[in-house]
């Protein structure tokens, strides 16, 4: 489980980039590393890969932008949050701009990648700004998350986006190059560590608090974030984004702790579908849409019969063949009602049965898991 091969090999990465690298300790934004950072990332670009951000640092801009002192209260934190997203957007698109690379903002809250509705929202989203080129730069939405219900960190949130997106790899950029048996800072013989198989309780002790005041993580919330991205089925790097182009250095073998996934993202994401979630309605198809999808075509609207149940779009459905035996389950594109008016019907009519456009397939080959029999 080599850290460079696993980055050579990845598709889809991920970047989560702590407060702590991006802000000074005064408070403005490191902008030549910042832009060695948005080197690394075109590069990854260029060599095929889809590259999303997760970025910290509002809340510190804002604080400095208002003259607001550091403090727990949370309306301070989200007013900070509210003035500093601006200036945090301009550093990363100025970092970008001679790469002729935009970027887009997206803010998250926790409902967004707990709720299936939201998450689907959101992915959707997600797929189109890839698509068009850009680079999404993702940040929880703090100027209105509570504590009560808020990801806590973006180690956890880069974690979820991760899950949402069926990334391979996540790569956390720490300021330290990977979990050690110890605190380093306080026990210089302590070992570092450069694979885990499994992040169990015995790895989480070795864990240490954040390693400054800026940050709010520290390698706890990193590993929590890694066992998260596991079950997902995506892979894990912990390496030191202090000096200056840290991805660079990590395919020339900078040290790291990489964390092994459990399978693909692809198959937990299935796994997923067929064991956690339970139908919330069902879909009778013809035997010729059966055939399409054991062949691995998604479903269209022109091969169901028959809608069952009342249910909005994001939730699971079973699909049953012209037996009414289950033999599929996945993720709709549709509600009930959308799907009742489009049965039967092929997709180049979606826009004129229900007044708007919409996916050609009312469960994507994407979103559907084939049962066994």
């Amino acid at each position: 489980m080599n850290a460079s091969a696993l980055l050579v090999g990845a598709r889809r990465v991920v970047v989560k980039v702590g407060s702590s690298l991006l802000i000074q300790a005064e408070g403005g934004v490191r902008a030549a590393w910042l832009r060695s950072l948005a080197d690394d990332i075109a590069a990854l670009r260029t060599a095929g890969k889809e590259v999303l951000v997760v970025s910290s640092g509002a809340v510190a801009l804002g604080r400095r932008h208002l003259g607001l002192k550091p403090s727990a209260r949370l309306d301070h934190k989200q007013a900070a949050a509210a003035a500093g997203q601006t200036l945090l957007m301009q550093a990363w698109e100025a970092a970008f701009a001679p790469h002729g690379v935009p970027t887009a903002q997206l803010l998250l809250t926790f409902d967004d990648t707990e709720r299936r509705r939201r998450w689907l929202n959101a992915r959707a989203t997600i797929a189109v700004l890839l698509a068009q080129g850009a680079l999404p730069v993702i940040n929880e939405n703090d100027s209105v998350a509570t504590d009560e219900l808020r990801y806590g960190d973006n180690d956890r949130l880069s974690a979820r986006v991760a899950q949402m997106i069926k990334a391979d790899l996540l790569l956390l950029l720490s300021d330290v190059d990977g979990l050690y048996s110890a605190d380093p800072a306080r026990d210089p013989a302590a070992a570092h560590i450069p694979e885990v198989g499994e992040v169990d309780a015995g790895v989480e002790a070795m864990a240490a608090g954040p390693a400054s005041g800026i940050g709010s993580g520290g390698m706890r919330s990193k590993l929590v974030a890694a066992r998260i991205a596991s079950g997902a089925g995506c892979a894990t790097l912990i390496t030191s984004g202090r000096e200056e182009n840290p991805i660079d250095a990590l395919a020339k073998g900078a040290r790291a702790t990489a964390v092994a996934a459990k399978g693909s993202a692809a198959g937990a994401y299935k796994q997923w579908i067929a064991g956690t979630l339970k139908p919330a309605g069902s879909l009778a198809v013809d035997a010729g849409a059966a055939r399409a999808l054991a062949g691995g075509k998604s479903l269209l609207p022109a091969g169901i019969v028959a809608v069952t149940g009342a249910f909005e779009r994001g939730v699971c459905l079973s699909i049953l063949d012209p037996d009414g035996c289950e033999l599929a389950r996945g993720i709709s594109a549709y509600n009930s009602d959308e799907a009742r008016a489009l049965a039967g019907h092929p997709s180049s009519r979606i826009e004129q049965l229900l007044g708007y456009g919409g996916p050609d397939a009312l469960i994507h080959r994407d979103d559907l898991v084939m049962l066994a029999r």
